[in-house]
């Protein structure tokens, strides 16, 4: 008698390809066994908001935005996360790019592939910095909005019916720097065409100083920017389509292994989870994870 050795198990029904050498001892079988979350039922009933932010270090009215996204985000701490994006309707434009006195790049190619998308979608308004998306629902044609709608917009989204519910569990390892994601997704309305959803994971840096182009045109240099999109985790910015490869027991599961870059500081990064619809683009629910 002998036994043969399963690589990688995970439990039933559910697709996942994880890098386990991220996992301490790179053990699947211990992983699967003691570290896979078992879901609760998801009892949340409150539509979240994501507010993207489109900026650059050296757009003058771009503090403004990021101060008026800040605060609708301390009203609401717990339903609204900022994702500050450094790229214009073009992706790379020149309120985004680095010279010797502004010599950090704060662009990812995510994030500018993002800005390039809602900025050559025919008729656009945005076409230049400040501007942002709320869930990125369509109001008045727009998928984006100038920073004097954002908080209106956002307490607008956040009173509309939950369609989609999602919760997510990370594991993460110090010694690996190792994030593994588990998400699980329901559908609550079914008038949402499931084949239309991606999920999609993106880090977000807390904070960092760097230099900022200020309203009255000086430069400061202890300039705090806040909730920067630093890239997408699994997929490009489009994310991951749900299919049948991902579906048990009524809902949709989404796992995810990543390597923690060294530049970043794990005490201050998180993660945004959202689900997205790719033919409106609208956001149906969003949530952040701590890396901890």
């Amino acid at each position: 008698m002998s036994c043969d050795k399963i690589e990688n198990p995970y439990p039933t029904s559910i697709s996942t390809q994880l890098d386990y050498t991220l996992y301490p001892g790179g053990d699947s079988i211990a992983y699967a066994n003691s570290e896979w979350p078992v879901f609760s039922v998801n009892n949340n009933s409150l539509r979240n908001v994501m507010l993207e932010d489109f900026t650059g270090h050296r757009c003058t009215f771009c503090p403004i935005a990021a101060d008026t996204a800040h605060s609708i985000y301390g009203d609401y701490p717990q339903r609204v996360f900022v994702s500050t994006i450094h790229a214009g309707p073009e992706g790379l434009g020149s309120f985004q790019s680095v010279s010797s006195s502004y010599p950090i790049d704060w662009t990812n190619t995510s994030g500018l592939a993002i800005g390039e998308h809602f900025g050559s979608m025919p008729g656009s308004a945005f076409i230049g910095n400040p501007r942002g998306t709320i869930n990125r629902i369509l109001n008045g044609g727009q998928h984006t909005a100038g920073v004097n709608d954002w908080r209106n917009y956002t307490q607008a989204a956040m009173a509309t019916n939950l369609k989609v519910n999602l919760q997510a569990e990370i594991n993460y390892y110090p010694s690996t720097r190792g994030v593994f994601i588990h998400s699980e997704i329901d559908i609550l309305d079914q008038s949402v065409n499931v084949n239309d959803l991606y999920t999609v994971v993106i880090l977000i840096e807390d904070s960092v100083i760097g230099k900022q182009k200020m309203p009255d045109n000086s430069t400061d240099p202890n300039y705090i920017h806040r909730d920067i999109m630093r890239g997408s985790i699994g997929s490009f910015w489009q994310g991951n389509q749900l299919t049948v490869n991902q579906f048990n027991n009524g809902k949709y599961y989404f796992n995810y292994s990543y390597a923690l870059p060294s530049q970043y500081d794990d005490s201050n990064v998180h993660l945004l989870i959202y689900i997205r619809d790719a033919i409106t683009e609208e956001v149906y629910q969003v949530i952040k994870k701590k890396i901890e």
